[in-house]
């Protein structure tokens, strides 16, 4: 060890370092500089152990409440299906009927649930996919059919099949559509 790099020492250190052979002092000193390099890793293994910690809380937070809020999404796809016969329900009843005397409580409480389980839907965030006039939209809509249109730019929505449903920001049902194409 040359005067330039030999450490810094407290004169009481260097009083009772007084008489300890010189080789050993720089052993001693790359041991000490050994400790120093393991001690900064271990060091560094903490900090990525802690950032690591933190980002499975953080996905694990996000997890939760995923799972919180779309909990209901496999009931609501089963539900799905009786909201649709109710509507075919009452697209089935004639005009006529509807003025009936005797029918009209019956319309009148279908039309009721009808709009009870549109309130429940959007209670839970689930809400209808608009179709009717727009382009198709594969994220939204499955088109089923084409149809040919000279009215209607290629790829708009003619008619909706099925109506589709989200609940929040994630498809719960896309929209079976049929779709204009250019005339033959």
């Amino acid at each position: 060890m040359t005067e330039d790099t030999k450490p810094q020492v407290d004169p009481a250190v260097a009083e009772e370092l007084k008489g300890v052979p010189e080789e050993l002092l720089e052993k001693d000193a790359d041991e000490a500089a050994r400790l120093r390099e393991e001690l900064a890793a271990a060091q560094q293994e903490v900090l990525y152990a802690k950032a690591e910690t933190q980002n499975v809380r953080r996905r694990l937070e996000k997890d939760v409440a995923d799972t919180r809020a779309y909990a209901a999404t496999s009931f609501a796809r089963d539900i799905l299906s009786v909201a649709d016969n109710l509507a075919r329900a009452l697209g089935s009843i004639p005009a006529d009927l509807r003025e009936d005397e005797k029918f009209k409580n019956l319309v009148a409480g279908i039309e009721a649930t009808g709009r009870e389980i549109d309130k429940v839907f959007a209670s839970h965030g689930i809400t209808r996919i608009a179709a009717l006039g727009l382009p198709l939209d594969p994220n939204q809509h499955q088109a089923m059919i084409e149809l040919p249109s000279a009215d209607a730019e290629p790829g708009t929505v003619l008619q909706e099949l099925q109506a589709g449903y989200m609940i929040k920001d994630r498809l719960l049902r896309p929209a079976m559509v049929a779709v204009a194409k250019k005339p033959d």
